[in-house]
This record gives C-alpha cells, structure tokens and sequence, in this order.
C-alpha cells in the first residue's frame, strides 16, 4: 500500500527527499501535496492524509515547518495517534508504546538523515500492547469516561 504523505510550503523540500531516498528502497507513497513553493494551509494537507489512515491505510507522513501544527490538526481525528518526531529513537518508543499512526516531521528541525532514520524506525516498529493497550483506550474520551474496566471512575 503507497503512504500517504504530505506538506505544507515549509515541509515541501523534506518531503521530496524523503519520497525520493524511501522510493530508492521500494517504498511507495501517495503524495497528496503540496506540490509548489506557494504558501498553504497546513491543516488542509493534514486533513488530507488522516483521511486515507482512518480509511485503512495503516500509516501517514506530514511534514510542515516544525511539525507541530501537522500533529496539532491530525489529533483533531478520532483514532488519529499523530506525532512529532525528532529522532529515530522518538519513532521506536511512539510506535512501540503509543500505537501512532502518524509521523510529523519538521523540516525547519532536522536535516534529511535524522528525518530519514526516524521514518525508517516509525515503518519498522510494531506496536507492543500489553500494558500500552490499556493507556491508549484511556485516550478515548468516552472510555476515558467509564474507565479502563468499564466501571466509573471515582471522583
């Protein structure tokens, strides 16, 4: 399945060169914009790719300035785990721990070599349950809500 991934202007020339190093390792995308120099609404692009996550497609890439205002708009998305990276280590334990679906990359934060380690390590890491599973129904804010057991949380 291509990723779908995205930018606003500020991401756009990350995001091309990590479309073209993943590309070089078999990984196939499906870019969703922008396309141009031209400035943009980020939320648009993010929008965009949490569409296709909450319509099956199990991982998304943004890319903006600093990747905040992508992860800000993406976790606006039921189901949506989005977060902000800056090292592959970041990737390992958001994957591993927080079941995220979501990638944010700044492109004003790092260059194209720590961007492309921490995306490798995002797609290679599986989510490890477990204890993890019962912090992310909490998340939910209807869970959230009855609790972890289903009773209702005491005040």
């Amino acid at each position: 399945m291509p990723i779908p991934i995205a930018s606003d202007h500020a991401g756009l020339p990350l995001k091309q060169a990590l479309v073209a190093a993943l590309a070089a390792e078999g990984l196939s995308f499906n870019d969703l914009g922008t396309h141009g120099p031209e400035s943009v609404d980020y939320p648009d692009f993010a929008h965009a790719v949490c569409a296709k996550v909450e319509g099956g497609e199990p991982f998304g890439i943004l890319v903006c300035g600093t990747g905040i205002g992508m992860a800000i708009a993406a976790n606006r998305h039921p189901g949506i785990r989005a977060a902000v990276l800056h090292s592959a280590t970041e990737a390992r334990l958001t994957r591993a721990h927080n079941n995220a679906n979501i990638a944010c990359l700044g492109a004003r934060m790092m260059g194209i070599e720590v961007a492309l380690d921490a995306i490798r390590a995002f797609l290679a890491t599986p989510f490890e349950g477990g204890r993890h599973e019962r912090r992310l129904q909490k998340l939910d804010p209807v869970l959230a809500k009855q609790g972890a057991t289903g009773a209702k949380p005491t005040p």
